[in-house]
């Protein structure tokens, strides 16, 4: 594959190269340099079409399944006799639910009735007694339950749910929390229905953005339980069906496992906890907030992780200059073994269910909205984040005339 995509390359001409968005363009650099497919691949530069199956991660191969595996005319097949109830419409119900209707899928959306999240869907165009419903309603009109309420939601109403979980249905979670720490939440799904997921990697947001731009936000999807001979067929096809671009394999276990980690740690909590913790010593020796800011949080975000993001961490450092070369090579080590030692502890956490039951204990209080604005808005008031609001006002795309 690499030598293909070189060949390519050398023969585009520069007019049909430069009619490729830089995105892809990168993409396509990242094939030659990293990727080492080991069965057919198609490629095509100037629609960016490619069917790529069994890749080479870093020495371990992985079978990828891409959006090119299942056009619409696929997914209108397997699920031609399906109601796909989207039950919740919070992020990933919202953006999941968006997405298949915009793909001519059969979805309806199952809600609390004249609720926050029922408004919002009449004002998305969802119909009431056509495509929106109560979660009772839903529940029974679908074939493919799709439970994309909260973790702790899905504990809560799982009595309701389940009790429209009749034989040769199928039950569908972006998440694999609820069943796999089944101990703590409750749900025990029955044995006589496929149970499968299609995990996007990113908040609902996020999927339908990418959905919009034509992109498609990278999924795992996993089987619990295959009764029909066809669940992992038909995870592949919903995780397609949903907005994804590509997806990987993986077990509802690993998921929630990894998840959890990521998003206490690098992703969210373990991210924010070093732009704080960078942005207090800055301050205490004296530099502004602007200054400290655009040091710790604008440059990360606006210039340098999106170089990570297109071609890696190697490629981001090589187009550094040499001082900033040599002091992340000095410095990534000792942040490494700072930092190892507190996800070890994170993942002991997560494997024996002491966040699963603390998420739970916190999401499930009556008073959890009102807790979670409080928390939220103590970031918010946060003098980093209100300098950052000045900070993104002064970017050439915010100030339009």
């Amino acid at each position: 594959m690499a030598s293909l995509a070189r060949q390519l390359l050398r023969a585009a001409p520069r007019a049909s190269m430069a009619a490729v968005p830089r995105l892809a363009r990168a993409n396509l650099v990242t094939l030659t340099r990293r990727a080492a497919p080991l069965a057919a691949t198609r490629a095509t530069i100037g629609s960016q079409v490619r069917t790529l199956k069994t890749l080479d991660f870093g020495g371990t191969p992985e079978t990828v399944y891409e959006r090119s595996d299942y056009p619409n005319e696929k997914l209108q097949k397997i699920f031609a006799n399906d109601t796909l109830a989207v039950i919740g419409y919070g992020p990933q119900g919202h953006g999941q639910a968006l997405n298949l209707r915009d793909n001519g899928l059969p979805v309806i959306v199952g809600v609390r009735k004249d609720g926050r999240s029922w408004k919002k869907a009449v004002d998305e165009g969802w119909v009431p007694g056509k495509n929106l419903f109560s979660i009772e309603e839903a529940c029974e009109r679908g074939t493919v339950i799709m439970n994309l309420l909260s973790d702790a939601a899905q504990s809560e109403l799982w009595p309701t749910v389940k009790s429209y979980l009749t034989k040769g249905k199928t039950l569908y979670f972006s998440h694999g929390f609820s069943v796999v720490y089944h101990e703590d939440t409750k749900v025990q799904v029955p044995k006589d229905i496929d149970v499968i997921l299609a995990a996007p990697k990113g908040s609902g947001f996020t999927v339908r953005r990418l959905f919009l731009e034509g992109r498609g936000i990278n999924s795992s999807y996993a089987v619990w339980q295959d009764v029909s001979g066809q669940a992992a067929e038909r995870a592949r096809a919903l995780g397609v069906g949903i907005g994804s671009g590509y997806l990987y394999e993986t077990t509802f276990k690993k998921e929630v496992y990894s998840d959890l980690v990521g998003e206490r740690g690098a992703l969210m909590g373990g991210i924010y906890g070093m732009f704080l913790a960078q942005y207090e010593v800055l301050r205490a020796r004296g530099h502004s907030p602007s200054e400290a800011f655009n040091e710790t949080v604008e440059e990360a975000t606006q210039s340098l992780y999106p170089l990570i993001g297109e071609n890696g961490m190697d490629w981001m450092y090589a187009n550094c200059s040499t001082t900033a070369q040599r002091g992340a090579l000095d410095w990534y080590r000792p942040f490494h073994d700072a930092c190892k030692p507190v996800f070890e502890r994170l993942y002991e956490s997560v494997a024996d269910g002491s966040e699963t039951r603390r998420s739970l204990d916190k999401n499930s209080r009556p008073d959890y909205r009102e807790s979670l604005e409080k928390e939220l808005k103590e970031i918010k008031e946060h003098e980093m984040w209100r300098a950052g609001e000045a900070v993104r006002s002064l970017r050439p795309e915010n100030n339009k005339a």
